[in-house]
């Protein structure tokens, strides 16, 4: 795998993200560049990101100086916002930078994981097959972590009945999604689709981008643990691996605000189906109603309110004669 880059999104967990660093500099094979974008512009940020600069160019070494490039020779990069843009403003900006830095594959996720020790071992074998890789995550209490690798376009939502276990002899399985908290694509990709949609602003971006990865490439989902979760989130066990977890009531405003940037992806690529994506609209809000029910009890008047404010802000964006895509970069 050549020049692979480590992106990172933080925005005031300064103990989280140290953990994550702490992680990388565990890694068997050295990342090209970690970038970090400081959703919070912090001082205390810009001096663990330095820190670890040290650290990792004192293991690995540094970079050979690029004249055209402004990323110095560090094998850390600090990217400051100068406001918070969410994990979509930040994952957006955070592969634009590695991308304009020379970056070839981008493993992007956010300050509350850790990487393991093979994790950039197992992405480079199967870098060989594929140009956008999720590998499997383990739990904060180092449990399996159920991922939906399939997203239904007719309803808009993550498959419900994606199969979470493994057949014998199935290498990988193919998927229409990604997940920001540990996914893997090749500069090919960003070239052909663009970066991340920074209007998102949190939630459904990377399920958006996985969507739009698998238009140009096999997206596949391997067997082999890359990252772990290392924040517990309050939840709900439905069956026996899956969870409701908890969010707040801005998340649950963009969880149904978002479905509108959805309905205009899938229009240009043909995939919206009007009736059904109103079917998934009502199944949203269905499971966001057991969510605050079930898991963040005490906020049924103010979670309603969210919940219909973003439908109401999604069927603007559905409305706006003036919305464009993301454009490619190729």
């Amino acid at each position: 795998m050549r020049r692979p880059a480590i992106i990172i999104v933080t925005y005031k967990r300064q103990q989280l993200l140290e953990q994550v660093l702490g992680s990388i500099l565990e890694l068997r094979t050295a990342p090209w560049r970690v970038v970090v974008v400081d959703n919070e512009n912090s001082a205390q940020t810009q001096e663990i990101v330095a820190s670890f600069g040290e650290r990792a160019d004192e293991l690995w070494g540094r970079m050979a100086q690029d004249p055209d490039s402004e990323g110095g020779t560090s094998r850390a990069v600090y990217d400051p916002m100068p406001e918070n843009t969410g994990g979509s403003g930040g994952f957006s900006e955070g592969v634009r930078r590695a991308y304009e830095l020379g970056a070839d594959w981008f493993w992007v996720m956010d300050d509350d994981v850790t990487v393991l020790p093979e994790g950039l071992d197992v992405l480079e074998r199967w870098s060989h097959e594929a140009e956008a890789i999720m590998g499997q995550r383990r739990d904060f209490d180092g449990g399996h972590f159920y991922w939906q690798h399939r997203f239904s376009t007719t309803l808009g939502i993550y498959n419900p009945f994606s199969r979470d276990r493994w057949r014998p002899g199935e290498r990988f399985k193919l998927c229409n999604v990604l997940c920001f908290e540990g996914c893997c694509f090749s500069r090919r990709v960003v070239e052909q689709i663009g970066l991340p949609d920074a209007r998102f602003f949190i939630y459904l971006d990377d399920a958006l981008y996985g969507y739009l990865a698998s238009k140009v490439t096999d997206v596949i989902y391997v067997p082999d643990y890359i990252l772990s979760r290392s924040r517990e989130i309050p939840n709900q066990g439905i069956g026996s691996v899956r969870q409701l977890n908890s969010t707040s009531d801005m998340t649950r405003y963009y969880i149904t605000r978002n479905r509108g940037y959805l309905a205009r992806y899938f229009q240009v690529y043909g995939d919206y189906n009007p009736a059904g994506f109103a079917l998934g609209t009502l199944l949203t809000f269905a499971k966001e109603f057991a969510r605050i029910l079930m898991v963040d009890r005490g906020c049924v008047v103010s979670g309603t309110k969210r919940l219909f404010a973003g439908w109401r802000a999604a069927r603007q964006i559905q409305r706006d004669p003036s919305w464009e895509p993301v454009s490619p970069l190729g």
